[in-house]
């Protein structure tokens, strides 16, 4: 099996194991006032000092949740209470549910948001909560996020950042920026766990529920301690880098860049189209649109062959439809035609021309299948 689909879950990092089964074995409840509760209680304040420093935050103002998702939509609710809300046109799902009615930011054929209009709707208008994602769960497609950061400041608009995809795979920091939400298994952590961190001068927020006190009153619920562990490890890991800020972990992202680069150079040689081909990207992931034939049906094709790729987020039930941020991006039919390849951290060059070969092969028979209908 060649797994091509990072974007959906990265691989769990051996360290990230490792942290995870340590916590497992610490007895006690972080909010417990004995000695073993103490105990968990440092690993878990550990884990949010990790997290916090490496994100730019206060530790202070850094929330555990369940993942991405929870994190995002505690952020719309609390924040946009009582605010109009304006989000990016290819937001994620988890965004776009939690705020119905939004005002929409128009983005261009590349995916990038139209920061012009986002200061024409800013000017003299009301109270608003802008939500942008960092990077496109689908394109990879990166957001002038210092750019927008500085028209909200300006208008006194609050500014939400979905970096779930971003984080681990270019530097990402809270700065001036007033929320931000990372998950852990996209950093290649387990499942289970995320955080929203939140500036300084971010009003307090309203928890999705409450329950026990935790998290300063602001979410509910025991911490799920293995995976907050396993949540730091893997973002320790995946942070680790030099002076160049665009590094990917492990100083590679030439190496992960290069080998996205072969696989859709061979992709477009069998007529590809790579969607968002002319923003900055993440280095790991790829968009291919072939013209005429349908997603869930290259992706089915390539899945026999043993590759694991997807078509637009993998947050809908296994279903395979047309993509709402391809739409945006007005590329038409070709939102419908359109796979996404994400490469995981241990990725090596032994996957392009096995790609290749398969993904070849699966255009002529697809190809091939259609001829006889439009003869």
């Amino acid at each position: 099996m060649l797994y091509l689909d990072a974007n959906a879950t990265e691989p769990l990092r051996p360290e990230a194991r490792t942290a995870m089964l340590a916590a497992a074995d610490t007895l006690g409840n972080p909010s417990s006032v004995h000695a073993a509760g103490r105990a968990a209680r440092r690993l878990l304040e550990d884990a949010r000092e990790n997290l916090a420093t490496r994100y730019g935050a206060r530790p202070a103002d850094l929330v555990f949740t369940s993942g991405g998702t929870e994190a995002n939509v505690l952020a719309v609710q609390a924040l946009g209470a009582g605010r109009r809300i304006v989000i990016g046109a290819t937001e994620h799902d988890a965004v776009r549910s939690a705020a119905p009615g939004a005002t929409i930011l128009p983005v261009d054929r590349d995916g990038v948001a139209d920061l012009r209009e986002l200061a024409t709707l800013l000017a003299n208008g009301p109270p608003t909560l802008v939500c942008l994602m960092w990077a496109n769960n689908e394109t990879g497609v990166i957001q002038p996020i210092a750019e927008a950061t500085a028209i909200c400041r300006h208008h006194g608009a609050l500014l939400h950042v979905d970096a779930v995809q971003a984080a681990g795979r270019i530097l990402v920091a809270l700065g001036s920026i007033h929320s931000m939400a990372i998950s852990s298994h996209k950093l290649g952590g387990p499942t289970g766990a995320g955080a929203l961190l939140l500036a300084p001068d971010v009003p307090d927020i309203t928890p999705l529920f409450t329950g026990g006190g935790q998290e300063r009153g602001r979410r509910g619920g025991t911490h799920a301690l293995p995976a907050i562990a396993g949540f730091a490890a893997a973002a320790r890991i995946s942070s680790d880098r030099g002076e160049d800020a665009q590094v990917w972990p492990g100083h590679d992202a030439e190496r992960i860049r290069g080998i996205r680069d072969a696989i859709e150079s061979a992709a477009i040689a069998c007529g590809a189209e790579v969607c968002g081909g002319g923003a900055p990207r993440l280095p790991n992931t790829t968009c291919l649109a072939l013209p005429g034939i349908r997603a869930d049906a290259q992706v089915m094709s390539l899945d026999l062959d043993g590759i694991c790729v997807s078509a637009g987020a993998a947050c809908s039930s296994g279903k395979v439809a047309a993509s709402h941020v391809l739409a945006a991006m007005g590329l038409g039919a070709l939102a419908g035609q359109a796979i996404r390849i994400s490469l995981p951290y241990n990725v090596t060059p032994d996957a392009v021309p096995v790609f290749a070969t398969s993904y070849a092969r699966m255009a002529d028979r697809l190809r091939a299948a259609l001829a006889p209908r439009a003869a």
